[in-house]
């Protein structure tokens, strides 16, 4: 596969939305574009009960923000505008009335992190390590973290985001919350996601409605706390020092 791209399907009323970039299932504008407007058209979409979100590929489940289009950044409002990518889609996802479960096949790093933390039951392989990168190239987590440390807590995210060269492995994430189940093999995990999704699409979908606007209670800020954050990042990502990072990964 050499083209990026968004797709949905439904089947038995589990929607299953899948994203893919070459580069390493990197998440530039476009993608981010799509994934938010994706998920929420499979949310208000009354033939679906359960939401499956995954990337293609066997590798990296998502390799974050797109280091393409970071480096093309070439004012504050372009920034804003890329980062809030991030934030339309984990909003996306929060106001969601039906359960996401992800399937997370390897890695996840930077943006990637913040959407897997942003799913309501998320299981992976024994391949997922995860990292939060973004200090390393001179800016922050600053918009998915509201969303991992709602999932890890103040100190597991501190931990990863401060330590931003290090992987964390899967059975770290699982302990910290952030994945419900580990799996030796891809093929175990599929098996797995398509038997739950079946199992919640069993349940009431009005319970389910209430459940989630309870699970994301307190979070009714996040539609201008992450926009507040994008310009953080925004702003940042034009540094001196954070231009110089990224150039020697062009």
């Amino acid at each position: 596969m050499t083209k990026a791209y968004v797709k949905s399907s439904v089947n038995n009323q589990i929607a299953t939305i899948e994203f893919f970039h070459p580069a390493h299932n990197s998440l530039p504008s476009n993608i981010l574009s799509q994934l938010a407007d994706s998920i929420t058209e499979a949310c208000i979409d009354d033939n679906v009960l359960v939401i499956i979100l995954k990337s293609g590929g066997d590798r990296t489940f998502c390799a974050g923000a797109s280091f393409k289009e970071l480096i093309s950044i070439e004012d504050e409002l372009q920034g804003e505008k890329f980062f809030s990518g991030f934030a339309n889609v984990i909003n996306a996802m929060r106001k969601c009335p039906k359960f996401i479960i992800g399937r997370v096949q390897g890695k996840v790093v930077g943006g990637g992190v913040g959407l897997a933390a942003a799913m309501d039951y998320c299981m992976a392989t024994k391949y997922a390590a995860i990292k939060l990168s973004e200090l390393n190239i001179g800016i922050g987590p600053f918009v998915v973290g509201p969303a991992v440390q709602r999932k890890l807590g103040v100190s597991g995210m501190s931990q990863i985001a401060i330590d931003a060269n290090s992987f964390y492995d899967a059975e770290w994430a699982r302990q910290k919350g952030l994945f419900t189940k580990v799996f030796d093999s891809t093929q175990e995990l599929d098996e797995e996601v398509a038997k739950f999704a079946e199992n919640l699409c069993e349940y009431n979908p009005e319970a389910v409605k209430h459940m989630k606007q309870m699970f994301w209670k307190g979070t009714e800020d996040w539609d201008s706390l992450l926009i507040e954050r994008a310009k953080i990042s925004g702003k940042l990502v034009l540094s001196e020092f954070t231009k110089e990072k990224l150039k020697r990964f062009k």
